[in-house]
This record gives C-alpha cells, sequence and structure tokens, in this order.
C-alpha cells in the first residue's frame, strides 16, 4: 500500500494544497509502536577478532546511552562471524521529521561504521529467525542466563565471547 506524505508526517496543513486535509480536521492518528523503523548494521569480524569486535561495540554503546539498540542477528562461516546489530530510529512519523532520538541513532551508526571499520559494517536486511535465535541466545549467555532483551547490548568482558 502507497502511502502519502499526510499519512506519514500527520496533517500540518498549508492553505490551497488539496492533498491535505482542511485547518481544523481531525489529525490522524499517531502511528502505533510497531511502527518503529530499525536499521539493521552487519559487522563481519574475522573469526579470530570476535571478542574484540563486541568489546569495542560494547565500548561504543557506552558512548551512546540515549540510543535504543541491541544485537539481533549472530551467524558465521568458515571465516567471519556475522553480528546484526539493530538500532532504533524511533517512530516512523518522527523520523521523517528527524527527531533528536534519530538524530542520536543516525549518529550512533555512522560511529558504527567509522570506529568498527575494521569489521567490515555494511547496512543488511532484518536478520532471520535462525539469526536472531542465536543472537538470543549468546545475549542470555552473556548476561548470565537471565532473558535477554533487545534495547542494548550488555557490556562484555573480552573473555566472555565466543571466537
Amino acid at each position: 500500500m502507497e502511502r502519502s506524505a499526510v499519512d506519514i508526517l500527520g496533517a500540518d496543513t498549508t492553505v490551497g494544497d488539496p492533498t491535505l486535509p482542511p485547518a481544523g480536521a481531525a489529525r490522524p492518528e499517531a502511528p502505533a509502536p510497531a511502527d518503529t523503523v530499525v536499521v539493521h548494521v552487519q559487522l563481519r569480524p574475522r573469526r579470530g577478532s570476535t571478542r574484540r569486535c563486541l568489546a569495542e561495540l560494547a565500548e561504543l554503546a557506552g558512548r551512546h546511552p540515549e540510543v535504543s539498540f541491541g544485537l539481533t542477528g549472530l551467524s558465521k562461516d568458515d571465516r567471519v562471524v556475522r553480528v546484526t546489530v539493530g538500532v532504533e530510529l524511533g517512530p516512523r512519523a518522527a523520523v521523517a521529521r528527524f527527531s533528536p532520538q534519530a538524530q542520536a541513532a543516525y549518529a550512533f551508526v555512522s560511529e558504527i561504521f567509522t570506529a568498527l571499520y575494521d569489521h567490515m559494517p555494511v547496512y543488511t536486511v532484518e536478520p532471520g529467525a535462525a539469526e536472531r535465535v542465536a543472537a538470543d541466545g549468546l545475549v542470555a549467555r552473556l548476561s548470565g542466563g537471565v532473558p535477554a532483551e533487545r534495547a542494548a547490548v550488555p557490556p562484555v568482558p573480552a573473555e566472555q565471547v565466543p571466537a
């Protein structure tokens, strides 16, 4: 379904614009919490540097406490481990208006690409079910078996991260 700018941004009216509702008309309802935009960035450290990658990610998280993100996917092949991080930009309408939450998230993503460049960051699609289960298992293991929330990557001592 194609959505117009009015659907996405709300009904801020401009005189003479026929695509917008008349002044005084009811505004569309605010987006549901499920209408949150999440961008996924995948880090691909070589298998021997996974601990360092996660430690650097945890350090970066400490510098951006206002950003909501989490480890959303984990998989590997013979050469690299694929660590997917989901960064919440905020509600779709707020992102379109470049809200402070979205600005902070964009700054965080930019710093991922800068600070973690050695781990080959790329934008990626939402991870599959198997990658999500693996990520949840790792986060639960690192947090002492407590069920993991996707809201934040916990600070991880380097000796606890699998190679």
